[in-house]
């Protein structure tokens, strides 16, 4: 069976029972490449979800504004060692709490300042602890300040420098370099970008980016010209009528005082499979433009924090998750990516020559991926 029946028809079912309602692919193997789209923008419209229609990419997010820094660090603009309170004055001359779940007066001085390598491994000090309870005193803070915690929210942020000014007003859960905290260091990685270079994050990504692989079709919300593409997107079902997130002239479909790094793009299926075969290709697009040098590209998608899940198979680079061992869902050693709990993932293996983008219009129930996505991985790796 060849490669796009194989995907399809691991596929149907769910978009048979609208779990979820919509959703569209495509894999590279090799020369091949096959794409598809199945179900629609939702119960209340019939629109069929295409191969060109935007979705919200929440945590996929992370590689994609992550490979404009490595751009910066291809040009020397940032170094992995240099403190980022060069450009992030807000995070200079740290306190530390002295115990991560203590009251927020109790603290130590930072052992160290933050390097741009402690924010692309997550590794500044703070952010979301899988392992602790949620959110915890330094994010409870953050979120009294008027920073937003939760599923991704483009319009309940302020501005970057507002943002960072609160960030800069709390201490840190643990001391620089110490623990992978989730999430936050993506968020604080959009605006060093933004700082860095010298031009607003969007203008960034997409000269370094988006740009040279014709991601027309990715951004910080959708152009005018686009909103017809982004439908809704929905809640995970609760036994009833399905209630939508975002409607499809929510958020996403305007430009936020926040792009955020860690949640913030919209993309398509086309858009972000150019960005995996460059990944692949060792940073060279399609017809031959270099966007990342092949050396910083493998210390981005080396391991480099440790375990990062319970299963013991998820490390981290620098701004990728990276696979240590073989998942039983098909996925290599070796591979790397990352996956949106709003229903997206992008997984890049040099060792079997496959990407894999699979981009959906439903939540997941919880932080595990919902059925649809191991049945694509098992047919994309099959």
């Amino acid at each position: 069976m060849d490669l796009k029946n194989r995907v399809t028809n691991a596929l149907s079912p769910y978009a048979d029972r609208a779990e979820p309602p919509g959703l569209a692919w495509c894999v590279a193997r090799g020369d091949e490449v096959a794409s598809g789209a199945l179900g629609t923008y939702g119960p209340a419209d019939g629109t069929p979800v295409g191969v060109d229609t935007a979705f919200r990419l929440s945590s996929v997010t992370k590689p994609v504004v992550a490979a404009a820094a490595l751009s910066l660090l291809d040009d020397g603009t940032l170094t992995l060692d240099a403190p980022v309170e060069r450009w992030l004055p807000e995070l200079a001359d740290r306190r530390v709490l002295r115990d991560p779940a203590g009251p927020l007066d109790d603290t130590v001085p930072a052992t160290r300042p933050i390097t741009v390598a402690d924010v692309l491994e997550l590794r500044l000090g703070i952010g979301l602890d899988f392992t602790g309870p949620f959110p915890g005193p330094v994010l409870s803070a953050l979120a009294a300040l008027g920073l937003h915690a939760g599923p991704p929210a483009p319009g309940a942020n302020p501005d970057p420098d507002t943002w960072m000014r609160a960030l800069g007003s709390v201490p840190l859960s643990y001391q620089p370099g110490e623990r992978w905290l989730y999430h936050t260091g993506s968020e604080v990685l959009g605006v060093l970008i933004a700082r860095a270079a010298g031009a607003p994050l969007q203008e960034v990504l997409t000269a370094r980016v988006l740009a040279p692989l014709s991601m027309t079709s990715t951004g910080f919300g959708v152009s005018p010209e686009q909103a017809g593409r982004l439908g809704p997107h929905w809640l995970p079902p609760q036994g009833g009528p399905l209630d939508a997130y975002d409607p499809a002239d929510g958020q996403w479909s305007r430009p936020p005082a926040f792009p955020n790094g860690g949640d913030g793009l919209v993309s398509t299926v086309a858009d972000l499979a150019a960005f995996g075969r460059m990944l692949r290709a060792g940073g060279v697009t399609d017809d031959g433009t270099r966007v990342l040098s092949p050396e910083v590209l493998a210390e981005a998608t080396r391991p480099r924090v440790g375990q990062i899940d319970a299963d013991g198979l998820s490390d981290w680079g620098l701004g990728f998750g990276v696979n240590t061992g073989d998942h039983p869902d098909g996925r290599r050693a070796g591979s790397y990516g990352w996956d949106g709990g709003m229903g997206s993932t992008l997984w890049v293996d040099p060792v079997s020559d496959v990407v894999a983008v699979l981009l959906t219009n439903q939540m997941w129930s919880s932080p595990e991926p919902t059925p649809v996505f191991e049945a694509f991985w098992r047919a994309a790796w099959e």
